[in-house]
């Protein structure tokens, strides 16, 4: 099954996102986080993302959602210096917490890397407020 790592500028964000994602894949899905920087601060720690993609790392691979920009960087720093052998590793540009519960869904259901990162992006089309426009 594909694991899912969450990074995220904060800890708290990342470990709610975390917390809804076990929840809606009924707790099948290894999922980790890599929040907040070492200090606690806000921000990210490649070493952190370096631990846990060994932590979940499988054969059927990983896909890493991100809240902003600067975590891509982190994550791409991590898998230049950490050695997962053949494991595929996939940075979604999905919104972090609509991608990550369509991942979360996809994942446990047994999907591909690819059919799990395919379903993050749809994250991007959800509709939250349906509005009329040109109401009078």
């Amino acid at each position: 099954m594909v694991s899912l790592l969450i990074v995220s500028h904060s800890s708290k964000l990342a470990a709610g996102v975390k917390e809804f994602a076990e929840q809606v894949s009924g707790g099948k899905v290894k999922i980790a986080t890599a929040g907040g920087a070492d200090d606690g601060s806000l921000g990210t720690s490649v070493d952190r993302i370096k631990e846990c993609l060994k932590d979940i790392a499988n054969p059927k691979g990983i896909l890493v959602l991100i809240d902003i920009g600067g975590a891509a960087l982190s994550v791409e720093t991590a898998l230049e210096t950490v050695d997962l052998g053949t494991i595929r590793v996939e940075i979604s540009d999905a919104p972090l917490v609509e991608g990550t519960y369509l991942a979360a869904i996809e994942a446990a259901a047994g999907s591909t890397l690819d059919q799990t990162a395919k379903a993050a992006l749809e994250g991007r089309k959800m509709v939250k407020v349906h509005r009329q426009e040109n109401q009078d």
